[in-house]
């Protein structure tokens, strides 16, 4: 069992305590209408004080045990044993006072052990039937005989036998009430450790999914590398050709040609710094602010929309450990944004406490009502290309990496919206003096 999955299950026994928490309240609850039924109405001669101080423990428990689970101290299948085998401990005092096996509510040990089955492992289920079992035994050989403080005229036998019937009926009613009210919720906590799991598995094999583009990416750029390299000097040789010279159409398309060029190495530079690496490791400090204004200044320069309204709201700039991922998610976000709608994009960048509020906004026809319910999934894009897809796959898992959220939506006017919120402490910030 991986340490993920042991810490879900942790968290599941500490929810199944509290569920025995309240258990053992609906008993003190009970067991007091028990004793002033018993004692004041039907007259029953009880050991009130005794049976008083049985209570008074349960309460002490159930405060001690509240006082654990806030502790946030690991909570053990043994832990839940020794519960449950306390409350077994605990009704068999409160029977042995008031008639042995022979009180009908006797009966409640079912009850136990059916808990023990749902919460406990297998060996520990058993312990708790086995404990029950003794128990219910020895309160057929020794228990305290009780009495009616006053006697019964005529037919007291048949009377007796009435309450033990109705007594029967009433430990019935409880046990079934309560089995389906607890069993309930406890299912309903393995439901939800379930899905945490499936979660956990989803975004592990998602994670798994990301190392391994990014290793293609980085063997792609390893391969790229020299052919760029040579790309560049022989355009370098062609553009000192006195008969290219000479052609200033062919000077200034050999310039561009470089230009685009030089961003192509910058892309392979920038993937071979990231792959492999550490978040911060050999990454260049920079003012959030300025990061921003450079990566829309950048963007802009190179897609050339016809409308950007861009505005940054950063109050206090801050300086952050820029090593390009942060801009590849911008780029992504943006390339998106660009293609749905290349005439209205606006970018809204903002400090909201502790955190670094995006969000990008388009008038285009919005997202596919499948890629809203499965936000993320590689390969799901509303282009219909090979290779598509990927680029909120990437920004998804970066955003989870950085403790972020990420939140996608068709605006009701049109057009859709991106909304990114980031730490500013996963970006390694510290504070810059004014």
């Amino acid at each position: 069992m991986s340490i993920t999955q042991i810490a879900i299950q942790e968290a599941t026994n500490r929810k199944n305590l509290l569920l025995l928490v309240s258990l053992r309240w609906v008993a003190v609850l009970g067991q007091v209408a028990a004793i002033v039924v018993a004692a004041r109405w039907l007259r029953i001669d009880l050991p009130v004080l005794d049976m008083g101080c049985v209570i008074v423990f349960l309460i002490g428990l159930n405060l001690i045990t509240l006082i654990r689970s806030r502790s946030g101290r690991t909570v053990s299948n043994l832990e839940l044993l020794i519960e449950l085998l306390v409350d077994v401990s605990a009704l068999t005092v409160q029977l042995y006072l008031s008639g042995g096996a022979a009180n009908p509510f006797v009966s409640l040990f079912l009850l136990q052990a059916a808990l023990g089955a749902v919460l406990l492992r297998p060996w520990a289920s058993w312990t708790i039937v086995a404990v029950a079992s003794l128990c219910y035994i020895g309160l057929m050989v020794v228990y305290r005989e009780i009495a009616m403080a006053m006697p019964m005229p005529g037919h007291g036998q048949l009377i007796l036998y009435s309450l033990h019937v109705s007594g029967m009926f009433v430990c019935f009613l409880l046990a079934a009430i309560l089995l389906v009210l607890f069993i309930t919720r406890i299912n309903g906590n393995l439901r939800e450790q379930d899905l945490r799991l499936a979660e956990l598995r989803q975004q592990s094999a998602e994670e798994g999914h990301v190392v391994r583009l990014g290793l293609l990416a980085s063997g792609a750029a390893h391969e790229l590398g020299t052919p760029l390299s040579t790309i560049s000097v022989i355009l370098n040789d062609w553009r000192q050709m006195p008969s290219i010279q000479g052609q200033p159409d062919l000077v200034e398309d050999l310039a561009e040609i470089q230009a685009q060029l030089a961003r192509c190495k910058d892309i392979v530079s920038g993937i071979l710094r990231s792959s492999g690496e550490a978040r911060g490791e050999g990454a260049a400090r920079a003012s959030l602010i300025a990061f921003f204004d450079d990566v829309i200044e950048d963007w802009e320069r190179s897609r050339d929309p016809a409308v950007l309204a861009y505005d940054n709201r950063i109050e206090s700039d801050v300086l952050i450990a820029s090593d390009g991922l942060l801009k590849q998610v911008m780029f992504n976000i943006l390339d998106n944004a660009y293609e749905a709608s290349p005439t209205a994009i606006r970018v809204l960048v903002a400090q909201e406490r502790d955190e670094l509020s995006i969000t990008v906004r388009d008038s285009g026809p919005g997202f596919a009502d499948t890629m809203l319910a499965q936000l993320g999934t590689p390969y799901l894009s509303t282009k219909g290309a090979p290779g598509h897809g990927l680029g909120l796959f990437l920004v998804v898992n970066v955003v989870r990496k950085l403790g972020g959220r990420l939140m996608i939506s068709n605006l009701p006017e049109g057009g859709a919206l991106v909304a990114l919120s980031i730490p500013l402490a996963a970006l390694s910030v510290d504070m810059v003096r004014g």
